[in-house]
């Protein structure tokens, strides 16, 4: 009997953006790139977002063709209940085998249910993987909603994308793209003007042009890093009425494998204790029973997507590299907590403390 090789996951990307941030002229432009045919859209009411001119034939109820040769469709109920049937009609050849999911939230979503929807539902997890997710910034009003609403920090938190719109109106944008540099500086930023498919999309964990995962482009915890070592943050966690001012972003790196137990205690402690706090997290780790071997983690607060264990390091840097995007949460407590469970001090610790636990 011939077996049947597993299916590829489906990518999945969700736009996020508070209310007038351009969501719907970014997505009437990606649906126009040839790149992006044969993709699924989900949206929340087609009256809300603009795209009835683009309409040519309906399929069946709430889903319909558009010219671009992607399909469309209303959210209705239960978000896990349409995907697990949106991949059951693919299978059965009831509707076209679409390549890809993109769905757009409303202005005022937090996109985490959604994310933690794909991260840990059985199904769902075998037959989508979260490619990123992308959030949309208004360069006029920008600075002003993210003073006002703390949902569009959250969204600009999680984001693998920040996208700036309407920058034909706020030629500069310098301190709003330094603002959102601090407060997550994994994300790339682009201008709306430069934001295509290409510029937009591939930007989850595994690289489909070489087919394997690409952890330094994923995590880019280089910029972090570097964000960390930036003594201009100072000046805004001055500014402490600032819902931005609550978050900040860190990246962990160890050379020392950790014990599978401790890892797994590790997580524990951290999603029992600050679950609400870790806004997300991603990483490659090494374990001590076969450090050749790391494991890769996401997580977005309390939901952790189950470790995938990789065949090999991807590149030459075999450590541990863990980046956080926390809320309410020192950096310095997801540190020591690490380090209590390596026994050995973190890289880039001060000469003290390396010290004292080189002690005898």
């Amino acid at each position: 009997m011939t077996a049947v090789a597993p299916r590829a996951p489906i990518p999945l990307n969700i736009v996020t953006g508070f209310l007038g941030a351009g969501k719907t002229t970014l997505l009437n432009r990606l649906l126009s790139d040839p790149a992006l045919r044969d993709t699924m859209v989900l949206i929340n009411e087609f009256g809300e977002i603009g795209l009835d001119h683009l309409l040519i034939e309906a399929v069946d109820g709430d889903m319909v063709l558009l010219s671009s040769g992607c399909l469309c469709c209303t959210i209705r109920g239960d978000l896990i209940d349409m995907l697990a049937d949106l991949v059951k009609r693919r299978d059965a050849g009831t509707i076209a085998p679409f390549r890809r999911i993109i769905i757009e939230t409303t202005g005022l979503a937090d996109p985490a249910p959604v994310l933690h929807t794909i991260m840990f539902h059985p199904l769902l997890m075998l037959r989508y993987r979260l490619d990123g997710v992308i959030t949309l910034i208004d360069a006029v009003n920008g600075a002003t909603t993210l003073d006002a609403h703390e949902e569009a920090v959250k969204q600009a938190a999680v984001a693998d994308r920040l996208v700036l719109t309407k920058t034909d109106l706020a030629p500069e944008t310098a301190a709003l793209r330094a603002r959102l540099a601090r407060l997550n500086p994994a994300a790339r930023i682009l201008d709306v003007r430069e934001a295509d498919a290409a510029a937009l999309l591939d930007a989850g964990l595994y690289n489909p042009n070489t087919k394997s995962p690409d952890v330094a482009r994923w995590l880019n915890a280089e910029s972090v890093e570097a964000h960390h070592h930036d003594h201009d943050h100072h000046h805004h966690e001055q500014d402490v009425n600032r819902h931005d001012a609550r978050i900040q972003a860190h990246c962990l790196r160890s050379a020392t494998p950790i014990a599978p137990g401790g890892f797994d205690m590790f997580l524990e402690l951290l999603r029992a204790a600050h679950g609400p706090n870790l806004l997300r997290v991603k990483g490659i780790v090494a374990l001590s029973d076969d450090p050749s071997r790391p494991v890769v983690l996401h997580g977005v607060q309390h939901v952790f997507h189950p470790p995938v264990r990789l065949d090999a390091w991807p590149d030459g840097d075999h450590t541990t590299r863990m980046v956080f995007i926390l809320r309410d949460l020192q950096a310095e407590f997801v540190e020591r907590l690490w380090t209590a469970f390596t026994g050995a001090p973190r890289i880039g610790a001060p000469e003290s403390e390396a010290l004292q636990h080189n002690a005898p």
